[in-house]
C-alpha cells in the first residue's frame, strides 16, 4: 500500500485530508536568508501561532520545500509538526544556484554522490547540521521528497546533473519530486527530461507554472502526464486579470487530477503571526471562495486532497 513519508511517521495516502502543496514552513539563518532576510522564518512560536489556524481549518499536511543546505532545522520541524498535529513532508534535494556560494559542495559531488546523499535523507535521517559540516549526525527524520530547481535560462550542464542525481534517488526509493520553475519557465522542457531519464510522471508536481499566461503551453504540459502547482493566486495585482483563477476556470474541467495547490509563502512579509499579509490561511478561505464563485467547488477534493496525496505519495516498500 502507498504511503507518505512525513517527519514524524509515514502516514497512508488514503484519508489524508486537507494538503497545502508547496509552502516554506521553516527558513533557518543560512545563505539564502544573508541577502534575504525576508526569508528567515524561524521563530518557532510564531509559525506554531500561523499553522494552528491553519489546523482550525482543517489543514492536515504540509508540503515544505527548502531542501539541501537552504536553510532546513528539522529539529525545529519536527517540534512545530509535534505541537500543532500537522504533519509536514520535508525535501531533500537542491535548490536554484542563487541560494548557494560559488563554491558549495553542489558543484562538486558527482553525480553518483548527490544521488547517495538524497537517498540517505530519505532512508537514513536527515543531517542535524543540513550539511553545514564537516560531521554529519543524522536524524530520525526522514525526507518525503526530491526537490530540484531551474531558472530563466536553458539547463545548464550542471544542472543537467541535478536531474539525473534527483531522478536516480527517485528510482532507487520511490520518493516523490517537486521542482521550482521561474514563472512557469521551462516547465515543459522539465517534464520532458524527466520523461526521458525514466522518472514516473505520476509522481511529479512542477510549481509555480500559473505565472505562465499562455494557455497553449499549458495544454502542452498537462499532456505530458505531469502535475502543476498553482501558488501565485494572491500575488496578482488588484488592477489587472488573476490568472491563477482563470486557468483554474479553463483547466480543470480537462485536467482535474493534475492541478494543485499551494502558498509558497518563503517571505515572513506573507504571515499574519510576522505582521504581513494575506496570511495562510488565505488558500483555505478568499481562494476557496472564489472558486465557489467560479463554480469550481466540486474541485476541491481533487486540488487540495485527492491529486496531492497521489502525487507526494511512495510505492516502494522498501524505503520503511
Amino acid at each position: 500500500m502507498s504511503f507518505i513519508r512525513t517527519i514524524l511517521k509515514d502516514i497512508s495516502s488514503s484519508g489524508t485530508g486537507i494538503i497545502y502543496s508547496h509552502e516554506h514552513i521553516v527558513i533557518e539563518e543560512s545563505y539564502p536568508t544573508l541577502g534575504n532576510p525576508v526569508f528567515l522564518l524561524n521563530d518557532v512560536e510564531k509559525i506554531i501561532a500561523e499553522l494552528n489556524v491553519l489546523k482550525q481549518l482543517g489543514c492536515s499536511v504540509m508540503v515544505d520545500t527548502m531542501p539541501c543546505n537552504a536553510g532546513r532545522n528539522v529539529i525545529k520541524s519536527a517540534a512545530i509538526s509535534e505541537r500543532t498535529g500537522i504533519h509536514f513532508i520535508i525535501p531533500t534535494g537542491i535548490h536554484l544556484e542563487i541560494y548557494y556560494p560559488a563554491n558549495h559542495w553542489r558543484y562538486h559531488y558527482t553525480e553518483d554522490e548527490l544521488a547517495r546523499l538524497f537517498i540517505e535523507d530519505i532512508t537514513a535521517g536527515i543531517d542535524k547540521y543540513d550539511y553545514n559540516g564537516p560531521l554529519v549526525e543524522r536524524t530520525p527524520y526522514k525526507a518525503g521528497l526530491i526537490k530540484l530547481a531551474t531558472g530563466d535560462e536553458p539547463f545548464t550542464p550542471h544542472q543537467e546533473k541535478i536531474f539525473r542525481a534527483v531522478v536516480n534517488a527517485h528510482r532507487a526509493t520511490g520518493a516523490p519530486i517537486l521542482t521550482h520553475t521561474n514563472y512557469g519557465r521551462h516547465a515543459l522542457a522539465q517534464a520532458v527530461l524527466f520523461e526521458k531519464l525514466g522518472a514516473d510522471l505520476n509522481h511529479i508536481v512542477l510549481s509555480h507554472v500559473d505565472r505562465n499566461r499562455d494557455i497553449g503551453y499549458h495544454h502542452e504540459l498537462m499532456q505530458t502526464g505531469v502535475s502543476v502547482e498553482y501558488d501565485s493566486a494572491f500575488r496578482w495585482k488588484k488592477e489587472e486579470e488573476n490568472w491563477t483563477y482563470t486557468l483554474l476556470e479553463k483547466l480543470l474541467p480537462l485536467y482535474p487530477g493534475q492541478i494543485t495547490a499551494g502558498m509558497d509563502a518563503a517571505r515572513n512579509t506573507y504571515w499574519k503571526s510576522y505582521g504581513g499579509h494575506p496570511g495562510l490561511d488565505y488558500l483555505l478561505t478568499t481562494f476557496v471562495s472564489e472558486l465557489n464563485k467560479r463554480g469550481l467547488n466540486n474541485y476541491f477534493n481533487a486540488v487540495f486532497i485527492d491529486n496531492p496525496a497521489r502525487i507526494f505519495s511512495f510505492t516502494h516498500a522498501a524505503t520503511r
